[in-house]
This record gives structure tokens, C-alpha cells and sequence, in this order.
């Protein structure tokens, strides 16, 4: 029994420095593709860390109003929109996302001119279909939808994704037109002059409903149908907010909370050592293995770290160290009734639970409503604070446990080191 209790220690010990140089180091293999790999260094830094610009735009009607409640599909549409443009501007690190249901965030890293990145993304999309001498045969604001399909032996190569083309009265005509002028040939569908598709014309479509096949997975034929949406909307993009942060202020803020995070991370490990010894050392070896996985989670998801991320992990760490307060409490409470050293670890671990589980599930629940609700900086805290509490319940319930009866089984059995009297 020793024995074994001594092979579960040295394996999470070995579990513990090897999360934490990956973590740090990450995984070198260049052959494969792969360059510090999951180390924190690689991680995904946001606009407030590394410095950059965001730009808010807000749905606008025809008549110049702002609008509360565009289509989703609509919404998706733009947002491929701005997507593009962001790839076709070279800024490929760039990000889109779409807040509240009618807003769309763009943040871009490494530039300082805001009014440049509007200049650059924020025009309207112009989609146009053209013949093989480059010829406008339909114009894109006659594109009533695009949308998505499975092909079957009729329409195409069964089982792949299809785009489905259905235009407005005006655009059927010119479209049939277009389609009886060049069978057998190309017609060119392009935003902002860049070849999106050119699908050969088959037979005369005279009803404006089209289908274009290919050997198309289902997420490029989504991201085909969205952006010829997106040429079409039926609304405009306004700025309503824009800001440049510098890439020093973003430098300064990573450097001071590390630090911050740090002292607080060694004056816990501290405290814990101090006031419950034994017990102290197996939660500090669980946190060890919380935060390395933490950050290589954070790494391997991609997930974009910002400074109120940076917070949500500092409080998961205290949280994982509150669900270690309760169960050492619990096994003090034991050994104080007169329960044996075994009893009072199992007794102890098993009446906690309750009580880490109800208080970690309304956390979750109310990360869920940030996530949901917020806006970039907002999620990103909801992200790592989430991550950070599934984490630190599974280091608390089981590593931590595995720890202490690992202590225990190799002969450390006196109640003492472990807050007994």
C-alpha cells in the first residue's frame, strides 16, 4: 500500500513540473508545425495587453436610424463582411464579433490609427456578377438571399453543400438573361472586385432562383452564402464608438497585474503551508497544476486573454483555495469529534462537496449571463473565471485528495500536520 501511495505522489509530482514547462516553455517541434506551443507566451493577447484599436458599429436603416433588431442571419452576414475586408486590409489577426444583436465589434492589434481601420473595413460591401469580359450582368443589391443546402444527384454532387440563390423580380430578369448569353461559361460572383465564386452556367435560369454546386463543405458554403449576403444587406454599418489603446499602456497593465497576480498567488501558497501544514502543501501542489493547465487551456483553445481575463483568473485561483479552506475545516471539525485520521479525511472531502458544488454552480451560472450579455472584455473574464472554476473543483475534489491520502499512505499519519490539535 505504501508503495502504490508512493508511485500516485510521484506521478503527480512528475504531473506538476511537467504542466508547468509546458506551460513556460511550451512544445518545440518544428517539423510538426510547432513553436512554444502551448506556453503562456503564446497566448492570445487582447487590445488592452498588447495594444491596438476597437470600432463598435451599430445597424443603420435606409432612413439614417440606428436599429435594435436586425435579422441574426443579416447580422452573420455583415459580420463575414467585415471579416474579409479585415483579411484583405492584412489584418489577419484581427477579430469580429457580434454584441447584443445589433452591434458588431472589431478589434484589430498592432495599429494605433482607429480612423485608418474605418476607412479601411467600414464601407458598404458591393457585390456584382460579372461575365468572362468582366461585364456587370446582374448587380448585387438584387440578391433577394443566400443560403445554404445539401446537393442531391439532381442539383449537384449528392451529399456535399450547395449555396442557393434566389433574387428580387428585377434581378430574375437580368439573371435569366445573363444565364442565356453564357451557357457553358463562367459567371464571375465578386465583392469589392475579388473573386468570391464563378460557377458555369448549366441551362437558361428563368424563375431567379439559382444553385450553385461544388465540392463545397458545409462552413464554405456558409461563409459563400454570407458573404454574398453581406452584398446585399438591407442596412448600413455606423461607427458608434471607437478607441486606440497603446501598445506601452497595454505592456504596463500586463507587467503590473503578473506581478500583482503573483504576490498574491505566493502569499496564498503561505498561508496555506502555515495554517493547515500537510493538508496546506497538497492544496499548493493541486494550484500548481490548476494554473498550468489554466494557461495551457488558454493556449490550446486560443482564447483571447484581456486584463478583466487576467482578473477572472486571479479569482478562480481564490476560489480554488476557498474550496480547499472548506474541506480542511471539515477534516479539522472531524479530528476535533474524535475520528480517526482516515475517517476524518473521508468524512471530510465527502461533506464538503455539497457545499463547493452549489457555491461553484451559481458562479458558473452567472458566467454563463456575462458571456451571454456582455461585451468583449466582459466575456473574456467570463471565460478564464469559468474555465478557472471547472478547473479548480477538479483539483480541489481529486487532485488534492489524491495528494493527502497519498501523505497519509506513506506513513505522514499524525493528526497534527494534517490541523488537528
Amino acid at each position: 500500500m505504501k508503495r502504490k501511495n508512493m508511485i500516485i505522489l510521484i506521478i503527480l509530482l512528475i504531473a506538476a513540473l511537467g504542466m508547468s514547462a509546458i506551460s513556460y516553455f511550451g512544445i518545440d517541434a518544428p517539423e510538426l508545425g510547432l513553436n512554444k506551443t502551448l506556453s503562456a507566451e503564446n497566448i492570445k493577447k487582447g487590445l488592452d495587453l498588447s495594444g491596438g484599436v476597437y470600432i463598435v458599429y451599430q445597424a443603420k436603416d435606409s432612413e439614417g436610424n440606428l436599429m435594435n433588431d436586425p435579422s441574426g442571419d443579416d447580422m452573420s452576414a455583415a459580420s463575414q463582411l467585415l471579416r474579409t475586408r479585415l483579411d484583405l486590409s492584412g489584418w489577419t489577426d484581427g477579430e469580429v464579433s457580434i454584441e447584443g444583436g445589433n452591434r458588431l465589434r472589431v478589434e484589430i492589434p498592432g495599429i494605433d490609427n482607429a480612423e485608418e481601420a474605418i476607412k479601411g473595413i467600414g464601407q458598404a460591401g458591393v457585390l456584382a456578377f460579372l461575365d468572362e469580359t468582366g461585364n456587370v450582368v446582374v448587380s448585387g443589391d438584387k440578391v433577394a438571399n443566400a443560403s445554404v443546402g445539401i446537393s442531391d444527384s439532381g442539383t449537384g454532387k449528392a451529399g456535399y453543400y450547395c449555396i442557393n440563390l434566389e433574387f428580387n423580380s428585377e434581378g430574375a430578369g437580368d439573371f435569366k438573361t445573363a444565364t442565356e448569353n453564357n451557357i457553358g461559361k463562367p459567371i464571375y460572383i465578386t465583392l469589392d472586385g475579388v473573386p468570391l465564386s464563378w460557377p458555369t452556367v448549366q441551362n437558361v435560369i428563368p424563375n431567379g432562383r439559382a444553385t450553385i454546386t461544388g465540392e463545397f463543405g458545409k462552413e464554405e458554403a456558409t461563409t459563400l452564402a454570407n458573404l454574398i449576403n453581406s452584398g446585399s444587406l438591407p442596412f448600413s454599418l455606423e461607427v458608434i464608438e471607437q478607441q486606440s489603446i497603446g501598445a506601452t499602456l497595454g505592456a504596463d497593465a500586463l507587467s503590473t497585474s503578473l506581478f500583482a497576480g503573483l504576490v498574491g498567488i505566493i502569499l496564498v501558497i503561505i498561508f496555506m503551508i502555515i495554517f493547515y501544514r500537510f493538508s496546506g502543501i497538497a492544496a499548493d501542489w493541486a494550484l500548481i497544476i490548476y494554473l498550468s493547465a489554466e494557461l495551457i487551456i488558454l493556449n490550446g483553445l486560443n482564447i483571447t486573454l484581456t486584463l478583466p481575463g487576467i482578473a477572472g483568473i486571479i479569482l478562480s485561483v481564490g476560489m480554488a483555495v476557498d474550496a480547499n479552506v472548506i474541506i480542511f475545516e471539515r477534516i479539522k471539525e472531524e479530528l476535533s469529534a474524535g475520528r480517526t485520521l482516515r475517517l476524518a479525511l473521508e468524512n471530510g472531502f465527502s461533506r464538503a462537496f455539497p457545499a463547493i458544488v452549489d457555491s461553484n454552480i451559481t458562479t458558473l451560472i452567472a458566467c454563463a449571463v456575462l458571456f451571454w450579455l456582455g461585451t468583449g472584455p466582459i466575456r473574456g473574464f467570463a471565460q478564464t473565471l469559468a474555465i478557472g472554476i471547472v478547473l479548480s473543483m477538479f483539483t480541489a475534489l481529486v487532485i488534492t485528495r489524491f495528494i493527502v491520502k497519498g501523505f497519509v499512505g506513506v506513513g505522514i499519519k499524525n493528526p497534527k500536520f494534517f490541523g488537528g490539535k
